[in-house]
């Protein structure tokens, strides 16, 4: 996704007022084990190898509406060619706001996607609905292990001991800099941890940039609070998954450091969403962080920007990142004929291992064998990557963005916005976050 907008919508709308309860009310309910027409375990076992069954069509939905989709469509029409006759994968395009809640009512109708892409954090969700089919025979079968994958992208795909996933990449948050304001200041690349990096913003501020780093209040304030946090030794949430536990001394020292940001000069206060991008590209800010989807849309509409992209730098002592990923999964629709398990899961291991084409949309390709292609060895993406210890994903916690929308974003917001102090912000959207927490363990049949 080239379109920070696309990239606030799919984050975003998991927590869209009525739409968890859509997806409850879509999925009908049924908590796993208590049984349905068509349990998801119920489908057959893949074979492995070539499909060899008669030809089937497969409905394929994803959210790539940006400017990553021509390079999934072209992954997509290369496959077509190679299995002509066999398999014709259907490519389904939606923005993510309507696929989510239109997936569960479709399959239910037995119109929906037979195979399909979403992000890890929706992962849980689905499979607690038994939308989704295990693929733990897939991985099984093709000896796939967590040593062919970045292994927090891998873990991601688990819920409740079963794998639903089978991941396609990484994308993470990244520092974009400005190399003419940097070489004003003797700098020839972005400073790595807090010291350099907040004495190069004084020294940037002295040079004449007026504010170097704008802070911003929305997007992606959140995924800037959850990579400090990490960074400082924090965590999200219990492993039970009942308890917010970004409220803690942690968490007050990361959101205490965005908000130093405005209390220094180096941003102006209530910076409007977006405009912090907008301001990058129009050459007035040396420092943004934003996700590397965005890499394509430097290259492509701010062409006289002579810009860079490092890893977030390490302010909190520990190299952490916020981090998602895009995931294949088999949805209980295909897991009622055969022959589309087969073909499906044929499609999805052709795809991951076949994924050197994705990486040119700006994303970190997930297998180990494709990043290491010498045909995307120069990508600057692939670069993040040399360290895949520092990718943090949200756990998987069914329901989890009501959570982080009503209450983690929130609270990130209000203290930023200078609405109340970083530990009075943090201990009230705790307390919303517990109970939506609750209520999810309720709704979910936890």
């Amino acid at each position: 996704m080239t379109s920070s907008f696309s990239r606030r919508s799919f984050l975003g709308l998991s927590g869209a007022v009525g739409l968890t309860a859509a997806l409850s009310a879509c999925g009908g309910g049924t908590k796993i084990g208590s049984g349905s027409s068509t349990p998801a375990s119920a489908a057959p076992t893949f074979s492995g190898g070539e499909y060899s069954g008669p030809k089937v069509t497969l409905d394929y939905w994803n959210g790539f509406t940006g400017g990553d989709g021509p390079h999934m469509r072209a992954m997509v029409e290369a496959f077509n060619k190679e299995y002509s006759g066999r398999i014709e994968v259907r490519n389904v395009t939606r923005r993510w706001e309507d696929l989510y809640p239109a997936m569960p009512t479709a399959i239910a109708a037995n119109k929906g996607p037979d195979v399909a892409v979403i992000h890890n954090d929706w992962v849980a969700t689905f499979a607690v609905r038994q939308t989704l089919v295990p693929l733990d025979d897939v991985v099984g079968s093709l000896q796939l292990t967590e040593a062919d994958f970045i292994p927090a992208v891998w873990n991601a795909g688990v819920y409740d001991g079963k794998r639903y996933s089978v991941p396609l990449d990484v994308h993470s948050l990244g520092d974009y800099w400005n190399k003419a304001h940097l070489e004003k200041i003797g700098l020839s690349e972005a400073p790595a941890d807090k010291a350099a990096y907040e004495e190069a913003l004084a020294k940037l501020k002295e040079a004449g940039i007026a504010n170097p780093f704008w802070m911003p209040n929305k997007w992606p304030a959140h995924l800037m609070f959850m990579s400090l946090l990490w960074q400082h030794g924090g965590e999200l949430y219990s492993e039970d998954g009942a308890k917010a536990l970004w409220g803690s001394a942690q968490g007050e020292q990361a959101l205490a450091w965005m908000v130093e940001q405005i209390d220094k000069g180096y941003s102006p206060a209530k910076v409007a969403i977006d405009t912090q991008y907008a301001a990058f590209k129009n050459d007035k800010v040396s420092f943004t962080w934003d996700g590397i989807w965005q890499i394509n849309d430097l290259k492509t509409n701010a062409k006289s920007l002579d810009w860079g992209l490092s890893p977030v730098p390490n302010i909190g002592g520990t190299p952490a990142v916020w981090s998602a990923s895009h995931n294949f999964v088999l949805t209980s629709q295909a897991g009622k004929d055969p022959n589309k398990v087969q073909a499906a899961k044929f499609f999805i291991d052709s795809m991951s291992r076949q994924s050197t084409e994705w990486a040119k949309a700006g994303m970190i390709p997930a297998r180990n064998s494709v990043r290491e292609d010498p045909a995307i060895a120069d990508l600057p993406q692939v670069a993040m990557a040399k360290n895949v210890s520092v990718f943090h994903f949200l756990p998987a916690l069914p329901g989890v963005g009501d959570v982080q929308s009503k209450a983690l974003e929130l609270a990130v917001a209000k203290a930023v916005l200078k609405e109340a102090t970083p530990a009075e912000a943090l201990k009230e959207g705790v307390a919303t976050a517990d109970k939506l927490l609750a209520d999810n363990k309720r709704k979910y049949g936890q």
